[in-house]
């Protein structure tokens, strides 16, 4: 199953987040509006940064409460395009990994639809209507691939080459390509795109993606070698960020392309995650013998939240 990268921080697409414009005497915005807060200063490069909202923000969608993190920028959200695209994104991300929360996504998405006022704002919004619109599809929800086709064909429209959603696009083109078309040829050539793409913006998070699955393209043609370097390199990325509710796949994935002793002990440590996000992500169920996920974790600890 694929594996989603989505944005990193308060931000999907563009550049920061401007504050608000004064607001003129002859202004008819009334006085609570006024008094309404601006929203926070967002970086480009989805990764934490200093921003206290940022960072509570990726704590807690890094331990898989997208939730807790949409209802933080949700004070934002009605104001700026950038803040209700993001928590859409966040909202997006839930679905594909718990499978459920199909409602909420959508409204969000219609109210990042609604506020976007300029193309990288509507490519970067279609380009979430198309993820949405995959997952339901590759989760086997309801067959929605016109759908994501279109939006994310809409987007690539609206995003320049050089624009920084483009990566992202790309990244979720070669999805497309790969887990509804069949097309792994299509599919590399986009995963490489977006991997130099995200190479280039330092977009960490999304390079843990584009190596997991330009490394599964590899073993499915055999090259153990290659796969087992990518599948490192996802795993060792998502390590250092944190990103605890993406991890366990990526354990998995290394797992497929490790000799047989280094693959139970990798398949032991996915369980345990699995175990501890609470049977997240939900396209894990089944990968690993009943007996793994009926032992107790050896630290006893509790999921994060």
């Amino acid at each position: 199953m694929a594996d989603p990268a989505m944005p990193k921080s308060a931000k999907p697409e563009g550049s920061p987040d401007a504050p608000a414009s004064p607001v003129s005497p002859r202004s008819t915005t009334s006085a609570a509006a006024r008094r309404a807060p601006a929203p926070p200063p967002v970086p480009a490069v989805r990764t934490p940064g200093d921003d206290p909202l940022d960072r509570a923000v990726w704590r807690l969608r890094s331990r898989g409460c997208w939730d807790d993190a949409a209802a933080l920028l949700e004070p934002y959200a009605a104001r700026s395009a950038p803040v209700a695209l993001h928590r859409a994104a966040l909202l997006v991300e839930r679905c594909m990994y718990t499978a459920a929360g199909w409602a909420a996504a959508e409204d969000a998405l219609r109210t990042a639809e609604a506020l976007a006022s300029d193309d990288a704002e509507r490519g970067g919004a279609a380009c979430e209507r198309g993820h949405l619109a995959y997952t339901a599809t590759v989760l086997g929800v309801r067959d929605r691939a016109d759908e994501a086709r279109s939006a994310l064909g809409r987007s690539a429209a609206l995003l320049a080459p050089g624009a920084p959603g483009r990566p992202l696009l790309d990244f979720r083109r070669g999805l497309m390509s790969e887990h509804v078309a069949d097309s792994p040829q299509s599919a590399r050539a986009a995963y490489r795109r977006a991997h130099a793409g995200a190479t280039a913006a330092g977009d960490t998070l999304l390079l843990s993606a584009t190596w997991r699955h330009l490394a599964g393209l590899a073993l499915r043609d055999g090259e153990l070698a290659e796969a087992r370097h990518g599948f490192t390199e996802s795993l060792r990325i998502r390590e250092e960020l944190g990103f605890l509710v993406g991890t366990a796949p990526a354990l998995v994935a290394l797992a497929d392309a490790a000799p047989e002793a280094d693959a139970a002990h990798l398949l032991t440590e996915a369980a345990r995650l699995f175990r501890l996000m609470g049977g997240l992500p939900t396209w894990l169920t089944g990968r690993f013998p009943r007996a793994l996920l009926d032992e107790e974790d050896a630290d006893g600890g509790e999921p994060p939240v």
